[in-house]
């Protein structure tokens, strides 16, 4: 699970908005950047400047849309650990948080930047699981 070991390594990263520094600062979309970074090498886009609202008052969903780029998407129910996700933190507005899926069994786990806390591991619990907007897989080769 070279993906989980990888997000592992960012636990106790403060939360910076738009940072990805492992140790110095992250926001959860800068953890994937960092995972990515380690595991499959360069990043495959220029990420733009954003706002910590994303595209709220547009309703554009710029994450999303990034993750169909260039992640695999998996069906919501097909967890499996090294899994990114992506929540909607209310109904109905657009997807602006993920994380990677750190356990898949009985009582599953996620890694993520979270503003106040920094790079910790949760459980994803009932609130969480009801947030998944979308599940997706590193490309082929890498869990």
């Amino acid at each position: 699970m070279l993906i989980v070991a990888e997000a592992r390594r960012w636990i106790g990263t403060p939360y910076l908005h738009q940072a990805s520094a492992m140790g110095a600062g992250t926001d959860c979309l800068g953890l994937l950047r960092g995972i990515w970074r380690t595991v499959l090498g360069a990043e495959p886009e220029a990420v733009p400047a954003y706002t910590e609202d994303w595209a709220e008052p547009s309703r554009r969903e710029v994450l999303m849309e990034a993750a169909e780029r260039w992640l695999v998407p998996k069906a919501i129910g097909a967890a499996e650990a090294g899994d990114v996700l992506l929540f909607r933190m209310r109904d109905g507005n657009i997807a602006k948080h993920l994380g990677i899926q750190s356990d898949a069994g009985a009582a599953p786990r996620f890694v993520h930047a979270y503003t106040g806390h920094g790079v910790i591991e949760s459980p994803l619990s009932q609130p969480w699981q009801r947030r998944i907007a979308a599940r997706f897989a590193f490309p082929e080769g890498f869990k």
